[in-house]
């Protein structure tokens, strides 16, 4: 039952993240925990989207804007590697909190804004926000949609943002899972489960593609921005004791 609920969950979660700008990890994250335990989530999620995002950047790899790539995989490498070797020595839930507040104003803003861009993002802007993105996505196992008000304000559009996206989680993933076998957290069961859901990721991101191609920029942008407000509600009420005195 495990193999078939993770086979089913990634192929729902790879076919949202593809017209939702991402978040496939963040959809995957409470079946992992359910079934494995919190322990396994950051291997089993980092494992399964290696496989998951580098297809779909071979899909959209004319599309990747490499402007972007040359600033945010840097800070994004280092972050990775910080991030995985603080994955055991500090408690999480506080900066979960902070990214769902974060991703609740972003998409808040996005709405209110409605125009092409609610907040300029210069092209350095990616060497921070991929350092904090990695950092975090170490520590949690997935930072879902962090990224994309900043792919999205800076003006990436469908299989633009998409596959950018994608080439850099490739390689944040692959330091990921290096640090992770080097500090003990990435054992053969857990790697077995990540290579299960980065297969079911291919079915997921084919449907995921068809459908695409149907939608508009404009719905695909408005897709993204309820994305980002609904993890950002989910992570602020899965920590939600913290704000209970």
């Amino acid at each position: 039952m495990v193999y078939l609920w993770l086979t089913l969950a990634s192929i729902f979660g790879w076919f949202v993240s593809t017209l939702a700008g991402g978040g496939s990890s963040f959809l995957l994250m409470p079946i992992v925990g359910i079934f494995l335990g919190a322990v396994a989530i950051p291997p089993i999620i980092t494992t399964g989207a290696i496989l998951g995002n580098a297809e779909r950047a071979f899909a959209y790899r004319e599309k990747i804007n490499w402007t972007v790539i040359a600033w945010e995989l840097p800070g994004a490498i280092v972050g990775a590697c910080l991030g995985a070797f603080m994955l055991t020595q500090i408690p999480v839930r506080w900066l979960s909190f902070l990214v769902g507040l974060f991703l609740v104003i972003s998409g808040i803003n996005l709405i209110i804004k409605n125009q092409k861009q609610s907040f300029l993002v210069r092209e350095w802007y990616f060497l921070p926000a991929g350092f904090i993105y990695s950092f975090l996505s170490g520590i949690i196992g997935s930072m879902g949609p962090l990224l994309a008000p900043f792919y999205l304000n800076y003006g990436l559009e469908k299989e633009e943002l998409l596959g950018t996206q994608a080439f850099n989680r490739v390689v944040v993933h692959i330091i990921k899972l290096i640090a992770y076998a080097i500090f003990g957290t990435l054992t053969l069961p857990y790697f077995r489960y990540g290579i299960l859901i980065g297969i079911a990721a291919f079915p997921g991101n084919w449907l995921g593609h068809l459908v695409l191609e149907q939608i508009s920029p404009q719905l695909f942008r408005r897709l993204v921005i309820a994305f980002v407000l609904f993890s950002g509600v989910f992570i602020l009420w899965e920590q939600r004791s913290l704000l209970i005195l």
